[in-house]
């Protein structure tokens, strides 16, 4: 369990990457918002890297923790899809640092929320749907989709386009 320093910690470089992304979290900027001294974050981690890596789970636990609707194991992977893009929208920073591996090692959380993803698709599968594809690799594809229409709407790419409507017809390709 963390310790209310350490969870201080998280809390304020959840903060300050909310409020300013990522490359404005630092071990002294985060002490200072967390009211401790400037040495204290090396204390609870080994260095920034741990800690966003921290602050990161935290992010991983959200996205895992979204509740799908009781419905058909599709409309269940079609929520998860949508919930995944809402996530990126309402939580840009975050979603960014999820998935930085150059700043963190998350590798067993994203991979958590893989195998999350890839059980809906083999429950949707089981119904039917789909059953020509291996469901790792139909999984993989799938959120690679999810993942770049997430980036490019945070990175500007899809600014001037409908992301709902874009996001509708990427699902639709993929699970009709």
């Amino acid at each position: 369990m963390d310790s209310a320093p350490r969870r201080r910690l998280i809390s304020s470089a959840i903060t300050l990457l909310a409020e300013e992304g990522v490359e404005a979290v630092t071990l002294r900027r985060i002490a200072r918002e967390a009211g401790v001294s400037h040495g204290a974050p090396l204390r609870h981690f080994t260095g920034r890297a741990e800690l966003l890596s921290a602050v990161a789970s935290e992010g991983f636990a959200e996205l895992g923790e979204v509740n799908l609707p009781e419905a058909s194991a599709l409309d269940r992977l079609r929520a998860a899809c949508r919930a995944y893009l809402t996530f990126a929208k309402r939580n840009p920073a975050m979603f960014e640092l999820m998935f930085r591996h150059d700043l963190i090692d998350t590798a067993e959380l994203d991979q958590t929320v893989f195998i999350r993803f890839t059980k809906l698709v083999e429950a949707a599968q089981a119904e039917g749907w789909r059953t020509d594809a291996e469901p790792r690799m139909l999984a993989a594809s799938l959120w690679a989709a999810l993942h770049g229409l997430a980036e490019l709407w945070l990175w500007g790419g899809l600014a001037e386009r409908d992301l709902p409507g874009t996001l509708e017809l990427t699902l639709n390709a993929y699970l009709d």
